[in-house]
């Protein structure tokens, strides 16, 4: 009798493996028979890494944002350059500004020792350790649909084509989240995510020192910190309460307090100021539309079914 229960458990555990090895699109109960442990366990990485570094949370949810605007939400990202891969952790947007490579690499160890072997995908723990990251830093949750697979490629052109800079003037900026599917309310709400987090002051120097829509006391209090030249990698938050999950980058915009150019574009006489107001008064009406959206970016290309791999290293191809 025992034996019999056993090759049942066996049979359907191959079951389930092959129904997820087949499968072309994405489910948040996608784990659950394979391994119910994996994404506790993700949280339990990622709460533990943003409990030592607050400003941990806002580079997780970075890398999947710059991991989905590349060919879709595949962990390409994460791949170390080598003689057949160009990776993107090179490319103007990341270089020496994407962080949470460590913090990944421990989940996927972890996830891995959880389920017995590698059967989550490094895309699906960006994804899932993103939210999670939001949700450690007071912000709402939401059921991460999951399934992706991993790249076998990388490309640095495209991450220096796709992904937003901070100096893009709004037509720009609708444009480029246009080609991955996204319209201006997923513009406006995922620019929320700048509710945490800091940027270098070589990205908003220009804007503190030349540009005529921004308080000038900001300004003034910015240029303390952020040399005419100088200083590049120095610090400043994206909003007054960087660790924080909240509407007050918003207000910062209506103030003309927002510090990068692509984020006050927002709020400068264009067809979004009237989101930027009401997510600036309404914290509920951000978070509802942030979470829409945050589920639509990690609906980009994702490769499903037999296409790309399960890495076992995220930083490298099997």
């Amino acid at each position: 009798m025992a034996s019999n229960s056993i090759i049942f458990l066996h049979v359907l555990v191959m079951f389930s493996l092959a129904s997820m090895a087949l499968s072309d699109s994405l489910s948040p109960s996608f784990y659950n028979h394979v391994c119910p442990q994996a994404l506790p366990a993700i949280k339990r990485v990622v709460e533990d890494a943003v409990r030592k570094e607050r400003r941990m949370g806002a580079s997780l949810l970075r890398l999947h944002f710059h991991d989905c605007f590349v060919n879709g939400c595949d962990a390409s990202i994460l791949l170390d350059k080598t003689a057949t891969i160009d990776s993107e952790k090179t490319a103007i947007p990341n270089n020496n500004s994407i962080r949470g490579f460590d913090v990944i690499d421990k989940i996927k160890s972890e996830v891995d020792k959880c389920c017995g072997r590698s059967i989550v995908s490094c895309a699906d723990i960006v994804a899932v350790a993103a939210r999670d990251s939001v949700v450690a830093l007071g912000g709402p949750t939401w059921e991460v649909p999951l399934g992706r697979r991993d790249s076998t490629t990388a490309s640095r052109t495209t991450a220096n084509n796709d992904i937003p800079p901070p100096f893009l003037d709004l037509p720009a900026l609708i444009n480029s989240f246009k080609k991955q599917g996204l319209n201006e309310k997923d513009l406006v709400a995922l620019s929320g995510g700048h509710t945490l987090g800091f940027a270098q002051c070589f990205t908003f120097r220009n804007r503190i020192y030349n540009e005529t829509n921004i308080d000038s006391t900001f300004a003034r209090q910015l240029q303390t910190n952020c040399p005419r030249s100088g200083g590049d990698s120095k610090l400043a938050p994206l909003d007054p309460t960087p660790a924080l999950f909240d509407s007050k980058y918003f207000s910062n915009l209506v103030s003309k307090k927002g510090l990068l150019h692509s984020d006050q574009a927002l709020f400068n006489g264009g067809q979004t100021d009237n989101l930027v107001k009401k997510y600036s008064i309404s914290l509920g009406s951000f978070s509802k539309d942030f979470v829409e959206s945050m589920i639509k970016m990690g609906n980009i290309k994702p490769l499903t079914g037999k296409q790309g791999q399960i890495r076992v290293n995220c930083r490298k191809v099997n």
